[in-house]
């Protein structure tokens, strides 16, 4: 969780808390490895230090975050404020109070939620499941080619036969789509599209384009514009990403995937009931004596 804190109130403090939490942090290493400082005597660890870099964004989740680190003490300065601050809350009795109780409540699920979230990715998203899902990715992608295409378009079937049979019997494809081809926009560049993808043109013509071999004839075949007579010059593979650049998003998409499966489980298993949407009257829970029944 990013320390929104320190932006509105904890700027003034900074220098004048600075030489208590130097020698404060002295002191927690002379204690113990593992600990980056003591706040009145409760510990402030390297691996709390290391999670909110990551969740700052100043290192990625996992990597190494120790004093060596030019980041490290301001992030140890803003936890150890962090903790003053929820000391004196607790000193106050500021804890106490019943909206503040449904506050730190809501703060606990959500901290278990992460929790689990952490514990699926490194139990699912595997090394393994990664590369599987880069592995698919890379299919799918080489399905996409790109090819130099060709065709002429004509009004019926029959005449889209008559052209087929004479370009098989060694027509010239380009001289063809100059005198028969209805599709004004090609026909006097040999009914050439160029390099398109086949996906992104209008059904059949993916499909028709799968079916015929490079540097054959394909069709005739019906599209919404009239019939075609197709002609494959071409095919080419667009790279794919590598692995490394496509890491992050299969992670996310794994652990969306993830969290959605559980969510379903659960939602399956539970007993929920939503004011105005419940089968049965909600259960008012007990209503503390200080509180008026809301």
């Amino acid at each position: 969780m990013k320390s929104f804190i320190f932006a509105a109130i904890m700027a003034p403090f900074v220098l004048s808390a600075c030489d208590q939490q130097q020698s404060t942090l002295s002191s927690a290493r002379q204690v113990d490895a593992a600990t980056a400082a003591l706040v009145n005597s409760e510990p402030i660890y390297i691996s709390d230090v290391e999670l909110e870099a990551a969740a700052q964004g100043k290192i990625e989740p996992g990597e190494a975050f120790g004093p060596e680190h030019p980041d490290f003490q301001q992030v140890l300065d803003e936890l150890i404020d962090q903790r003053l601050l929820s000391q004196e809350a607790l000193r106050r009795g500021l804890d106490q109070s019943t909206p503040a109780r449904r506050r730190l409540e809501a703060a606990r699920e959500r901290i278990l939620g992460n929790i689990l979230v952490e514990n699926l990715v490194a139990n699912e998203v595997t090394d393994s499941a990664i590369d599987a899902m880069y592995a698919e990715q890379v299919r799918l992608q080489q399905l996409d080619d790109e090819v130099r295409l060709r065709h002429i378009l004509l009004e019926t079937e029959d005449e889209a036969n008559e052209v087929l049979g004479l370009l098989e019997g060694g027509a010239d494809f380009t001289q063809l789509a100059f005198d028969r081809s209805d599709d004004i926009r090609t026909r006097l560049d040999g009914g050439s599209f160029g390099w398109v993808a086949p996906n992104e043109m209008i059904e059949p013509f993916p499909t028709e384009i799968g079916d015929t071999e490079t540097g054959s004839l394909g069709g005739p075949f019906e599209s919404e514009q009239g019939w075609h007579v197709i002609k494959i010059d071409e095919r080419r593979t667009r790279p794919p990403k590598t692995k490394e650049e496509m890491r992050p998003e299969i992670i996310t998409f794994l652990t969306f995937t993830e969290i959605s499966e559980i969510l379903r489980d659960l939602r399956a298993d539970a007993n929920i009931q939503q004011r105005g949407l419940a089968t049965a009257p909600l259960e008012a829970p007990e209503t503390p004596a200080e509180e008026p029944a809301q």
